[in-house]
This record gives structure tokens, C-alpha cells and sequence, in this order.
């Protein structure tokens, strides 16, 4: 390839600015943002010359594990400062026609959009339906297909350097370190990834809705248009009018799930019953989380002033998140901290709230 790959700076240094805004932690190669920055101007100047070159190859992606909500942990890849950058540049390309054909009910990882927006569809869906699937699709980022996903990325792009980049984050080494080893970054060994994008970069949130664009969201509406949706990334619920739907609903999307080498989760993915004061049914399952919200029956007051209470179906926020934010919020509260202005404390609380509320 030659240096006419249409990259521009401009296009380098947007993408720049968008890393260095969320900040972040260094990659394989141990450069932080700051130590970037120090050599701002060369570093991105190989960045560019690399990308329109051709000659851009993604270093290995570090791997750090973060504790489930479930428990246990999950691996997280982080790229390199550089490599971010690089990413951010084929996502900032992609993005703005992919947003037109993207479904309105996907709202994972997108500009404009917000779990919470999907939490308040849900909750409308779950008044308006009695029975819900929740969808757990196992081990998803670690099971996409490489060549499924490049096949799917061909339909929304004809830029050869787009399609070369793409293949090779897809197919980028990954660290391999024991979750005791957070902190002794670069100590693991290398290995080849045959499958999957790592949580945790730049691109791999926009190759995971293209993958489930074409999996799941146009699935829906051409063949169960009657039956609405939430998605946030690989998080999913489908509403249903009756059981014996969602029944036959859950065996087909087994069965196209498996045509993309995906699988459900058969202990957490379910059929939900949606109970509340018209519902007076009984089934096994009558709650479901999503983005950390349980939705279950709840008591609520009569708005009337007659002193009562009736049931209604709700989401609210898990314990388990709870939980969490109050450890979050315990960390930073730290009694050292307790003479540090106020807008010092709004900086560092104000992201935890902002996830939370």
C-alpha cells in the first residue's frame, strides 16, 4: 500500500482527542496518556504515517480481570494509547452511516443513547406484555466469529484500508496473565486470538452491534416484527404476548444464534412471567435483571389517597449495584481526602452518580 489511503491527520488527532477525554489506563507498552502526550506531536505523527502507509500493526492487547457482578472475574483488553487511537479513527469512519441503519432498540455503545433509555422502554414493554425473554448469550465478545464479522463488515464498507485495520485487531495478540498479575503489566505471555474482540477497546463495541445487527436486531423484525426488544451490546430483552410465544421465540433464536457460533446461556437465559395486580398467574420465573435494574413485582400506593397499595410490575436498581456504588463512592470518601475542596470531590463522584442514577 501506498501513503494515498484517504486517513487523514485531522481524522488521527479527533480520534486523539476522544481517547485522551476518557482517559484510561496504559496498555502492553506501559505508556500512560501523560507520557504520550509528552512527545504528542511525533507520536501521532507515526500513527498517521503508519495508517496511511498500510504498515500499522495493533501491538498485543493487555489483559487486566475486573470482578462480575455475578462473581468471579472477566478479562478486560486494554489497548495501547496509541492503538486507541488508531481504533478510534476506523470507528469514527464507520460510525455515522452505520447510525442510520442501526435499530432504535439497540442502545449499547452509541452517541446519543443511554441505559437508560433502554431501562425506560423496557419498563413500558413490561406494562404492556405479560411475559418476557431474558437473553444471556454465553461468553459473547470472546465467541465472535472473525470471518462472520469481516463478512458483516464488508456489507458497510467498500475502504480496503478499513477491512485490512479491522482484521487485524480482530486477529491482535492478547496477553495472557493470572488475575493476580493486575498490576505487573507486559509480564504475561502472548497468545494468538482465533476468535472473539476484547472488551475494553475502541473498535470492539461497534464490531460487536454490526455482529448483532445482523444476528439478532434485523432477525426481529423480519421474522417476530410483533414481538419488541431491548439491547444494550450483548444485554437483551424480548416481550411477549403469552408463554407458548415465548417458548417458540426462544427455540428459534437458539437455533439462529447458533448459525453466528453464539450460544445461549441455558441456566441464564429464561422466560419471564411479568405478574402484577391484572396478572395473577404463577410461574417459576417472575423477575429478571437488566443493566443492573431488577424488574419484579412491587407494592405501590394508590395514587388516590384511599390508603392502599397494588401490585405493579417495576424495575428499580439491584442491590448488587447498590452495593457497589456505595463501595465505589467509600474509596474516594477517604478520611485523608476530608480538607480537599468541594468541585475535587464532585470530579471524582460525579461519574459513579452519573452510572448510577
Amino acid at each position: 500500500m501506498t501513503k494515498s489511503l484517504p486517513i487523514s491527520k485531522r481524522m488521527v488527532y479527533n480520534s486523539y482527542l476522544k481517547v485522551i477525554a476518557k482517559d484510561g489506563s496504559a496498555g502492553i507498552d506501559k505508556q500512560s496518556i501523560e507520557m504520550f502526550n509528552e512527545n504528542l506531536s511525533n507520536n501521532l505523527y507515526k500513527i498517521w504515517n503508519r495508517m496511511t502507509s498500510g504498515s500499522y500493526f495493533p501491538p498485543p492487547v493487555r489483559t487486566v480481570f475486573i470482578p462480575k457482578k455475578q462473581g468471579g472475574k472477566r478479562p478486560l483488553g486494554i489497548p495501547t494509547v496509541s492503538d486507541r487511537i488508531a481504533q478510534g479513527v476506523v470507528k469514527d469512519h464507520l460510525e455515522p452511516a452505520l447510525e442510520t441503519i442501526f435499530h432504535s432498540s439497540s442502545f449499547g455503545y452509541r452517541p446519543g443513547r443511554s441505559a437508560h433509555d433502554a431501562l425506560s422502554q423496557c419498563q413500558a414493554n413490561c406494562t404492556k406484555f405479560a411475559w418476557v425473554i431474558d437473553v444471556d448469550i454465553k461468553g459473547f465478545f470472546d465467541n465472535i466469529s472473525h470471518d462472520i464479522m469481516l463478512q458483516l463488515l464488508q456489507q458497510h464498507t467498500k475502504q480496503k484500508w478499513v477491512m485490512l485495520y479491522a482484521e487485524r485487531w480482530l486477529k491482535a495478540g492478547v496477553e495472557q496473565e493470572d488475575a493476580r498479575l493486575n498490576d505487573k503489566v507486559g509480564q504475561g505471555s502472548i497468545a494468538a486470538r482465533t476468535k472473539g474482540t476484547p472488551q475494553g477497546g475502541v473498535a470492539s463495541p461497534l464490531f460487536a452491534n454490526i455482529y448483532l445487527h445482523h444476528c439478532f436486531d434485523k432477525w426481529m423484525d423480519e421474522i417476530n416484527p410483533q414481538n419488541p426488544f431491548e439491547r444494550y451490546a450483548d444485554d437483551i430483552v424480548i416481550h411477549c404476548h403469552n408463554k407458548e410465544e415465548a417458548e417458540e421465540l426462544l427455540s428459534q433464536l437458539k437455533v439462529r444464534m447458533q448459525s453466528y457460533e453464539l450460544t445461549l446461556h441455558p441456566d441464564k437465559t429464561k422466560i419471564v412471567y411479568c405478574k402484577n395486580y391484572q396478572r395473577t398467574g404463577r410461574h417459576e420465573h417472575e423477575s429478571f435483571t437488566f443493566l443492573s435494574y431488577d424488574f419484579q413485582p412491587r407494592r405501590k400506593w394508590d395514587s388516590f389517597g384511599r390508603n392502599k397499595t397494588y401490585m405493579i410490575f417495576a424495575g428499580a436498581i439491584s442491590n448488587k449495584a447498590k452495593t457497589s456504588i456505595r463501595e465505589a463512592i467509600r474509596t474516594i470518601l477517604i478520611p485523608r481526602w476530608s480538607e480537599q475542596r468541594l468541585d475535587v470531590f464532585a470530579k471524582l463522584l460525579n461519574p459513579k452518580l452519573r452510572g448510577w442514577i
